[in-house]
């Protein structure tokens, strides 16, 4: 049975819960899916053992503050399925038109998802399966774990190649505003055709407004000065009730502070709590087709994702 931990906990909860973190305790090994971690807004989170759903209310991030780890994923071993879901096939499964909305030509499948040497990798193959010429792989939270407010990052290895599109990106776990997009989506770094004709480019994006087709959105479109395909960057999203910012390696880069809901007032949507996704797209409207100048597999590396909660 799901547990889904609301935002403000009640005082016995958490004394509960405090009681249980020396059972939870692995010397200094941050806090993993495993755990629970709850804040109400005014305390930092505390851990409890319960290997279920979480919902965390983070305190906001304010420069200067002493951040408390409350989520980690270290990919120290197989993807543990109390952590992650493998999203597969073509879109069809989750109600979207084949190609995932986007005319995109994977099919995604659990085995192009693969953990080793405390790297999970994302591996996009030219392969025919499903009536698909490639695969590839995509993973997210929904319904093991989702926060609100505070930040989140990732150190990750983008893969090149003309028709590739690597993401890690956040949508609503259970929002009360309608369907996409008048729920949000808020992606912390995404990329096409890197080292081709997307050159060095990253990308940081928000979507909001109302339910498709009436949605809009917010991008920052952004070249660092490291190439991003030669070796792991971290990837950051500070999120607060009235701002979102976005850092590569401790630069920030976007920052978006005004936004739309057609079924509330501001901040709606970006106002719930929000999962966690990786993939790697291949194809579609964005980045356009494969080439012969694109290198399959191709690979996205990811050592680790992290979540922080500001100080009280």
């Amino acid at each position: 049975m799901q547990l889904l931990v609301p935002c403000r906990a009640k005082l016995a909860l958490l004394w509960t819960v405090i009681l249980a973190v020396s059972a939870c305790s692995d010397g200094n090994r941050p806090a993993t899916y495993s755990q629970v971690e709850i804040g109400d807004g005014s305390t930092p989170p505390v851990a409890a053992c319960v290997g279920t759903a979480v919902i965390s209310c983070n305190n906001p991030v304010k420069p200067g503050d002493t951040l408390t780890l409350v989520w980690s994923e270290e990919f120290d071993a197989a993807l543990n399925p109390n952590a992650w879901l493998m999203q597969t096939g073509d879109g069809t499964a989750f109600g979207l038109p084949a190609g995932w909305g986007n005319n995109e030509l994977q099919f995604y499948q659990t085995a192009n998802a693969d953990v080793a040497n405390g790297v999970l990798s994302i591996t996009a193959r030219e392969e025919t399966v499903g009536g698909n010429n490639y695969t590839s792989a995509r993973i997210t939270t929904q319904d093991r774990f989702a926060f609100r407010y505070g930040r989140i990052e990732a150190s990750i290895k983008l893969p090149p190649g003309q028709g590739l599109w690597p993401a890690f990106w956040m949508l609503s776990q259970d929002s009360p505003y309608g369907s996409w997009a008048a729920t949000g989506e808020i992606d912390i770094v995404e990329a096409v055709n890197l080292d081709g004709t997307g050159g060095n480019e990253i990308f940081s994006t928000i979507h909001h407004g109302g339910e498709f087709p009436n949605n809009t959105s917010s991008e920052t479109r952004y070249t660092p000065s490291v190439d991003v395909t030669d070796d792991f960057r971290t990837y950051a999203m500070e999120w607060d009730e009235f701002e979102i910012r976005w850092y590569i390696d401790g630069t920030l880069f976007a920052m978006q502070n005004s936004w739309t809901s057609s079924a509330a007032p501001y901040p709606a949507p970006f106002d719930q709590p929000f999962h966690i996704l990786l993939n790697v797209a291949v194809g579609g409207n964005f980045p356009g087709s494969p080439n012969a100048t694109t290198v399959f597999p191709a690979v996205m590396e990811v050592d680790y994702v992290r979540v922080y909660s500001g100080e009280p």
